[in-house]
């Protein structure tokens, strides 16, 4: 862990934030810290985005730290989130958000790029939840949620790491919630739509890009990241796919 701000809470809800130094991830930072929980905000390696997204948080009214840790490698996920609960003693939720998605035809998709796609949004992924149950189990259950992606169910033209990654989260969050499920833990995915964020930069719909959603239009960021803060708290919830935008599945 590498900064508190501006003080630990003893037994106020947590949740710790994967990919949290832009984006979807900082939207979803900040609606945390807006109902006042403490925020792991996590990063990999934009130390700067995370610390603005912190200081989002505790201006929304929250509290938090940073978290640094490569989620390809489970070492580092283990140290960060034993860090992170040994910080709190209340209710811990997880929002595994870190992920890449660099574009190309599958015919030129390097070894190299595949793998590190891989690695960062379902391997990753893994590791998260891997680390955290045992912590959830200890304090009787809590929630995860994993940010899923429409790709993963239709695929796109130049996304096939990115949509093998996120078509492998489907399977990972059915299973974690049925194996789960007898220790109370909730385990969700959540399609957020289309974004603009960096992930989305060079491909974002634009004028008539809309015509596959039913409403004509995307999802808003603020529609998106309260479904998560309110799927965070159900506690009859899970094993569920959470299709936040007006596409068909």
């Amino acid at each position: 862990m590498d900064r508190l701000f501006p003080s630990t809470p003893s037994d106020h809800p947590a949740v710790l934030v994967t990919g949290a130094s832009g984006g979807i991830g900082r939207a979803i930072s900040q609606a945390f810290g807006k109902i006042g929980w403490y925020v792991g905000v996590h990063y990999a390696r934009n130390k700067s985005k995370a610390e603005a997204t912190l200081e989002q948080v505790v201006s929304a009214g929250g509290t938090g730290g940073l978290y640094h840790a490569d989620v390809r490698e489970a070492e580092s996920v283990h140290r960060m989130i034993d860090q992170f609960s040994s910080q709190v003693a209340g209710p811990l939720a997880l929002i595994c958000n870190a992920g890449i998605g660099p574009s190309d035809v599958l015919v030129r998709h390097s070894d190299e790029i595949w793998e590190n796609v891989i690695a960062t949004n379902l391997t990753g992924t893994f590791h998260c939840l891997r680390a955290i149950a045992p912590h959830l189990i200890a304090r009787g259950g809590g929630s995860i949620i994993v940010i899923g992606s429409h790709t993963g169910f239709h695929g796109a033209t130049g996304q096939s790491a990115y949509a093998t990654s996120k078509a492998g989260l489907i399977g990972l969050v059915k299973t974690a919630a049925l194996e789960w499920g007898p220790q109370n833990i909730r385990v969700n995915l959540v399609l957020p739509g289309w974004q603009k964020t960096d992930l989305t930069e060079g491909i974002f719909p634009e004028g008539q890009g809309w015509l596959d959603h039913a409403l004509h239009r995307p999802a808003a960021i603020n529609e998106v990241v309260g479904t998560i803060v309110h799927l965070a708290q159900l506690k009859d919830v899970s094993g569920q796919v959470w299709n936040c935008d007006s596409r068909h599945l």
